[in-house]
């Protein structure tokens, strides 16, 4: 899928929030019945932030690198407390038919997103696409959010400016606007009595509140949010169940093991003793002969859906052989929100943008493209 492709419209705010409509060439907006539309979206900072760096010199490269926001580095902390009771201790045949039936009869929404990192002499800038996806009638009907933010150590920079950020932290401090834009973005535009599949962990490190909150607003809006890892080298049941101790590298490994394809385990509960809302409810799922998925919901979601629990498993088996990409397995909703992501990333020509701007990059980034 290439930006040609994509069915939006694009939306500039400007300060005072108002929208002025812009539409792309060749392209129609979409909707469906429940009237949402599809728009790209820019932050309403975005052009200031640009102006500023603009007027400052400030140095970036003119070659992004890709960033993941991955979470899943920060695990819950080794005083942690397992609780198996949740189900019965065994595996679960999926039936993708009756996810097939369900994915038919259901609102069904996906997050994903897209970073480009810039690094300069004068600090960080983080480009990044929030792409959400509804299932539409006859296709995916997308919503993405461009947001564009530069932090820095030094003062000077930012004593008389808006929108340059003083940082001690760059990383840090871009995931906490990342998380607040991720929820702006969701919990105003995920409709009601809908699942909501999102990539990325429930519990992450320093995000896990923020996670936890945006998790709580979906549910006051009757939405089950549900979470997705996948490459995790976390011990949360080997570490703790006392037959598996010491015999595997990590879950992903005992649960490739232990599961056939079409197979997930039983759902098990991890709560941080530290904070007892820390806490989720997870299982592993393997639809390939590959390296399987661990599925996560917080426990407010579980306790509220309990019955409709099991036939979100079949849906997500049926959504990973809908998407049939066995390289890099995911539910074809994710997938698409992730095309959707990088796709809109590239309707801006950012590195002929720095190049105008007469932004230059650092050594490193010129050998490197970092």
């Amino acid at each position: 899928m290439n930006s040609k492709k994509l069915k939006c419209k694009l939306y500039l705010f400007c300060k005072r929030g108002l929208q002025f409509p812009i539409p792309l060439k060749n392209q129609k907006e979409e909707n469906n019945s429940r009237g949402i539309h599809s728009k790209l979206i820019f932050h309403a900072s975005f052009n200031d932030t640009i102006a500023e760096i603009r007027n400052l010199k400030i140095r970036l490269p003119s070659s992004p690198s890709d960033l993941k926001m991955d979470f899943d580095i920060f695990n819950f902390p080794p005083n942690g407390e397992l609780i198996q009771k949740v189900e019965e201790i065994k595996k679960f045949k999926l039936n993708p038919y009756e996810g097939k039936k369900h994915c038919q009869s259901s609102i069904i929404c996906a997050y994903d997103e897209s970073v480009n990192k810039f690094q300069g002499l004068e600090g960080t800038a983080y480009l990044t696409s929030h792409s959400l996806i509804l299932h539409g009638e006859q296709d995916f009907i997308p919503l993405n959010l461009l947001t564009f933010y530069f932090y820095t150590r030094s003062r000077s920079l930012t004593q008389n400016s808006k929108f340059v950020k003083y940082s001690e932290d760059h990383e840090t401090d871009s995931k906490r606007d990342y998380v607040f834009d991720r929820k702006s973005l969701l919990v105003n535009n995920i409709p009601e009595n809908s699942i909501a599949f999102i990539d990325g962990p429930l519990i992450g490190g320093q995000m896990s509140a923020y996670t936890l909150e945006l998790n709580d607003l979906l549910l006051k809006k009757d939405v089950i949010p549900v979470f997705f890892v996948k490459n995790s080298t976390s011990n949360l049941v080997t570490d703790n169940v006392k037959e598996l101790k010491g015999r595997y590298n990590s879950d992903m490994h005992w649960a490739y093991r232990y599961l056939k394809k079409g197979e997930r385990t039983n759902l098990f509960k991890y709560m941080a003793q530290a904070n007892r809302r820390f806490a989720k409810i997870f299982c592993y799922l393997k639809a390939f002969d590959v390296s399987p998925h661990r599925i996560e919901i917080d426990v407010k979601t579980y306790e509220k859906y309990v019955d409709k629990i099991p036939a979100l498993f079949d849906l997500i088996y049926y959504l990973l052989l809908a998407q049939g990409d066995l390289k890099n397995p995911q539910i074809r909703s994710i997938a698409i929100a992730e095309k959707y992501a990088r796709s809109t990333l590239k309707l801006i020509n950012f590195v002929q943008m720095m190049k105008d701007l007469g932004i230059v990059p650092t050594m490193n980034q010129e050998r490197f493209a970092w």
